[in-house]
């Protein structure tokens, strides 16, 4: 993997509780310079569009617990693509994952797939499921017609783990996130088979690859 292709599968992230408009536009000045996508709040969305429009934009819905009714994430993902994203990544509902509502949960995904054109990642929260529940999860997504599955949100469950990218893999192409901070850690993920990584260090990382190379 070049530098080139390494920018282009990272999402530079900013979705901290704390977030201003003066946050997003480090991330997306930053993400611009190095050619990396933009992982944003949904309410800055249309700001940010306007501010960096050739920086693919990637925001959340149903952020962070993933307990919003199905037509709220509906009506999420139908705003976020009026206000120019380009990516969704929706939280799945963990809680009726673990009470065994499957069809729930693979009906909620379809209706977010449904609402736009736009490419959908499924946040899992690997952390918080059994091996049993995230090949379960994975069946739902891929079912549902998701294009990505995503290890965590990064506020649950700690950080992305290697095992849990490999059982994800084998239904759809992955977005490991959580703690990953450099490259050491990033290319672990991609052996196990991600395709993107989701980081609120994403420079870090591209720094580090540098570091590596020299």
């Amino acid at each position: 993997m070049d530098r080139d292709a390494l920018a282009a599968a990272i999402d530079h992230t900013v979705l901290g509780p704390e977030t201003t408009p003066a946050d997003v536009e480090a991330v997306l000045d930053t993400a611009a310079e190095e050619g990396m996508n933009a992982c944003i709040p949904p309410c800055y969305v249309d700001e940010a569009a306007a501010y960096a429009p050739d920086v693919t934009l990637v925001t959340v819905v149903g952020f962070p617990h993933g307990q919003h009714a199905p037509r709220v994430k509906e009506d999420e993902a139908e705003r976020a693509w009026d206000d120019g994203a380009d990516e969704l990544d929706v939280v799945v509902n963990v809680g009726r994952l673990h009470a065994g509502e499957g069809d729930a949960v693979r009906e909620e995904i379809e209706r977010v797939v449904a609402a736009t054109p736009l490419p959908v990642k499924v946040i899992v929260e690997a952390g918080l499921l059994s091996d049993a529940e995230l090949r379960r999860v994975g069946k739902l997504a891929k079912e549902a017609g998701a294009d990505y599955l995503k290890t965590s949100t990064g506020f649950a469950g700690g950080p992305a783990r290697v095992a849990d990218v490999e059982a994800l893999a084998a239904f759809l192409p992955v977005k490991a996130s959580g703690g990953i901070g450099d490259w050491e850690t990033a290319k672990a993920m991609f052996d196990a088979g991600a395709e993107r990584i989701g980081a609120s260090a994403g420079d870090g990382i591209l720094t580090s690859f540098d570091a590596a190379r020299e």
